[in-house]
């Protein structure tokens, strides 16, 4: 019996009907070029094939998905099937990691006769553009969205970007310098000619943005190459270059506020990090939006918090399919149900009800609808003091599990003035590398970002330039250099001073690059005065055996150019959630004292 006909395409196999066709071949005794009517598939009446999507039988209900094709004629001899510019198949809504855009296809006509048409695939960029389903719009950017990020060129997808002339004379003033702007300058402006070298490319007709690699992006890249025709406001300066942006955006929202040939009709919006650029863009009646492709999340309120509250009828619930067992002094439940898809590795998980014992865990394992929870260890005890530092409340201790963890290896910590970040990072710290002998030394950095006007250089060495940046470390070290109340005398406190001291680094942030620390402990303080960048330059650092910890308040941002959205320190929450040896913790209340928790809430 002859094996039927292949499939057509990956994601289809062929209808029943099309199982008796006869087995593909090619005739003896005739070329293959030969007449090509006279052994075609017979699949129906009509000559059509159908095709169902192979994972239909998967969905249940007897929904089948279907993908209808025009007539073609199908060669005997060829292997491969292609198929008509309608050709679609639809991927059922319950699917949803199957719901990809359709690769279509596109005919193009050919002079040969009667032979079949060519068909060949759908170009990137086409696909880009199906799959968002909107109309294709048109952004202007500002200078300084290529400022603050120069791959922005290629966030925008399938929509076309339009820079006026002058945004290139404004790049080209900001690229002098060693700052992170000049840098992002000259960036810019090395993307915009590699776009413009590219082969092929034609500014009049607008540069591919995907001719350089970056496949993500599917639009185009135009220049202003014309004087454009704009009437602004007379109170409004003509020679200033943020006018001169906005008149072009008038411009270009004139033009194509109408179908004409050359110049669709679609939607123009100004893209711009100047707020003032914005109100004045809409007081004009133009359209106008903030770059946000750097923000990490929209609201500081959804940031990560590493913790989770189970709900009262837990245990009741999971009372017929919760396992326990027992290991050292660690006991350990897999537990499966609803709650498990919305955990995370490492995230921890508390239960407190009135009446029932409480249990805090966290989050060691995850296989499809099972999780299992590790009961933690209680840093609350005066017998797990860690340097003489007890936990005072429950975030406390969710936190010190994750820095006495040697398996974690990054440690985000957030949290108001006062929940003790700095000084349980320094606690274990100085346990680890003195008792442990886990590290060899302490390295502490922070970014200096001063809070009100600068006071100028500061003399002396690395380390004397950042003393006066590094009073948090000075007030904890006093507090946990004296020991258990004076017991050892003044000449005891004070070699024990030398010996923290002796263990501890304070770097520069500006030496960091190119540096391997190895076998490290590294405390980044004031961590959200850092951008993406800079904590990416930091992170990469470590070395084997190294621990790197970064603590902050969102809510104290000193960097004029940082939001609670855009800050390193966000970026890195979100993006190390769920890594097996990453953690994060956000403290929740003061322990520093009545007063600074009072003011915390009034001021």
């Amino acid at each position: 019996m002859p094996l039927p006909p292949a499939p057509m395409k990956r994601a289809s196999f062929l209808s029943p009907d099309a199982i008796d066709a006869p087995a593909r071949g090619a005739h003896r005794g005739s070329p293959r070029t030969g007449d090509r009517s006279s052994d075609r598939r017979t699949a129906g009446k009509d000559g059509t094939l159908e095709l169902l999507d192979r994972h239909a039988s998967e969905v249940g209900a007897g929904q089948k998905a279907r993908a209808k094709i025009l007539q073609a004629p199908v060669p005997v001899q060829q292997e491969e099937v292609r198929l008509p510019a309608t050709a679609r198949v639809d991927v059922p809504a319950s699917e949803p990691s199957l719901r990809q855009p359709a690769k279509s296809a596109r005919k193009r006509s050919t002079t040969t006769g009667d032979a079949d048409p060519i068909v060949e695939p759908q170009s990137s960029q086409r696909q880009k553009r199906t799959r968002s389903g909107g109309p294709v719009k048109l952004f202007v950017l500002d200078t300084n969205v290529l400022l603050h990020d120069p791959m922005c060129l290629f966030r925008f997808e399938e929509h076309d970007i339009f820079l006026p002339m002058i945004v290139l004379e404004e790049l080209d003033a900001h690229k002098k310098g060693t700052t992170e702007v000049a840098r992002n300058g000259r960036q810019s402006s090395r993307m915009l000619d590699a776009l413009a070298a590219a082969q092929g490319a034609d500014i009049g007709k607008g540069l591919k943005l995907d001719s350089t690699g970056h496949k993500e992006a599917g639009g185009r890249l135009f220049f202003q190459t014309s004087p454009l025709d704009y009437s602004l406001p007379t109170s409004l300066p003509q020679g200033k270059a943020d006018n001169q942006i906005l008149g072009v955006v008038q411009a270009l929202r004139d033009r194509h506020a109408v179908e004409a040939p050359g110049h669709p009709k679609r939607q123009v919006v100004l893209v711009s990090k100047d707020i003032n650029m914005r109100v004045k863009a809409r007081a004009l009646g133009l359209d106008a939006d903030d770059y946000q492709n750097d923000k990490t999340l929209e609201d500081g309120d959804l940031l990560y918090a590493g913790s989770l509250a189970l709900p009262p009828d837990f245990w009741t619930r999971q009372s017929k399919t919760v396992e326990s067992w027992q290991s050292g002094s660690n006991t350990f439940y897999r537990i499966s149900g609803p709650l498990v898809p919305g955990l995370y590795i490492n995230q921890f998980v508390y239960f407190e009800a009135p009446g029932e014992p409480s249990m805090y865990a966290r989050v060691t394992e995850i296989r499809e609808s099972t999780a299992v929870l590790k009961t933690l260890k209680d840093y609350s005890s005066a017998k797990n003091a860690v340097w003489g530092v007890t936990t005072r409340n429950r975030e406390q201790n969710f936190a010190m599990n994750l820095l006495m963890d040697p398996e974690v290896d990054f440690v985000t910590l957030t949290g108001t003035a006062g929940t003790g970040k700095t000084l349980m990072a320094l606690a274990s710290g100085l346990t680890q590398v003195l008792d442990d002998r886990r590290y060899t030394e302490i390295i502490m950095t922070r970014a200096t970002v001063s809070v009100g006007e600068d006071i100028g250089f500061l003399p002396g060495t690395e380390e004397e330039k950042m003393g006066p940046w590094m009073g948090a470390l000075d007030d904890n070290l006093e507090f946990l250099a004296k020991g258990d109340g004076g017991g050892a005398g003044e000449w005891g406190r004070a070699a024990t001073n030398e010996l923290i001291r002796s263990k501890i680094k304070i770097k520069s942030m500006n030496f960091m690059r190119g540096r391997t620390f190895m076998n490290k402990y590294v405390i980044i303080d004031e961590a959200q005065n850092l951008t993406p960048k800079q904590m990416k330059t930091l992170i990469t650092r470590a070395g084997p055996g190294t621990k790197i910890i970064c603590m902050g308040n969102i809510a104290q941002i000193d960097t004029p150019y940082l939001t609670e959205g855009s800050s390193g320190l966000t970026y890195a929450v979100d993006r190390f959630k769920g890594w097996p040896h990453g953690g994060h913790i956000t403290l929740a209340r003061g322990e520093r004292s009545r007063l600074a928790d009072f003011a915390s809430d009034v001021l």
